[in-house]
């Protein structure tokens, strides 16, 4: 590949090269998925919740940027395994509101250990290139809620 010319082209060929390697080492979270009988949207679902701020299949749904009958069907399938459930709003029991039930709290805990572990390729790089790595990610805003 050829240096780049412009920051523009610098840019586009790091997300370029970060976003490959992300759907190369998909089979790996799939894999991880697959174990605990999860879709990558189950997933999304279970890390978008937690056990104790309750949220609304529509902010999900905003959030996902999808319409809300498919975050209803997400949080369906993890109400059907236990993992989240329903609660009325206080003050207006027609809005139900989703957590994650204490199963879901604890696979939450078991997926971010299982997924977050680096690709063996990230893990062999040198702590050079790691701590480069972690400075610059460092400097990109956290856009997860």
């Amino acid at each position: 590949m050829h240096p780049p010319k412009s920051r523009s082209e610098l840019a586009g060929q790091v997300w370029k090269r970060l976003f490959d390697f992300i759907i190369a080492t998909a089979a790996e979270r799939n894999r991880v998925l697959g174990e605990h009988d999860l879709s990558p949207n189950d997933s999304r679902g279970i890390f978008a919740l937690d056990g104790k701020t309750a949220r609304s299949t529509g902010s999900l749904a905003e959030e996902w940027a999808c319409d809300a009958s498919y975050a209803t069907s997400v949080v369906d399938r993890l109400e059907r395994r236990g993992l989240a459930e329903r609660r009325a709003q206080p003050g207006d029991r027609r809005v139900k509101l989703v957590v994650l039930t204490p199963a879901g709290v604890k696979l939450r805990g078991v997926l971010a250990k299982e997924l977050y572990k680096p690709p063996k390729e990230l893990a062999e790089l040198s702590e050079a290139d790691l701590r480069a790595l972690w400075l610059a990610a460092e400097k990109l805003p956290d856009r997860t809620r």
